[in-house]
């Protein structure tokens, strides 16, 4: 089985939820274990507040105002990428996720997104401009999951 879907939202926190809800609704469908549908759910709503919070000027200093989400549900592997139109991360090697102090209100995404996912990308698109994420899980399958060929 093999489902792809791709969004483009507007960089607006509103924007968040909507991603969040079509994801999970699509892998109930599928048949997709709720645990790893959970984790993959928390990876994406992370990585899409960030274009949403990071996502906003480009170098040139032009207002970006949406960001996309594309998710592949393909075989055992889930596939979830989200890219934005801002600065993208700093040039140089792949950016270093840090860690934060347990009271600090920001910096605790990218290492969640780590943390959920069993892959995880963080770059720059080429040409254009703008940071993207892209993380993938292997899946598992609830045992009466309607998808799953026997």
């Amino acid at each position: 089985m093999s489902i792809w879907w791709s969004l483009h939202l507007r960089r607006e926190a509103a924007s968040v939820p909507l991603a969040r809800r079509l994801l999970l609704g699509t892998m109930e469908t599928a048949g997709v274990d709720p645990e790893i549908s959970y984790d993959l759910s928390l990876a994406l709503t992370e990585a899409c507040a960030n274009a949403v919070e990071h996502g906003g000027r480009t170098e040139t200093g032009d207002v970006c105002a949406e960001f996309r989400v594309t998710a592949y549900l393909d075989g055992e592997k889930c596939r979830i990428e989200v890219a934005d139109s801002g600065p993208g991360f700093p040039s140089g090697p792949a950016p270093t996720v840090r860690r934060t102090a347990p009271e600090a209100e920001n910096g605790r995404g990218l290492r969640l997104i780590e943390e959920l996912a069993d892959h995880v990308h963080f770059g720059n698109r080429s040409g254009r401009g703008g940071a993207v994420v892209s993380f993938d899980k292997i899946v598992k399958w609830r045992t009466d999951a309607p998808l799953v060929a026997s």
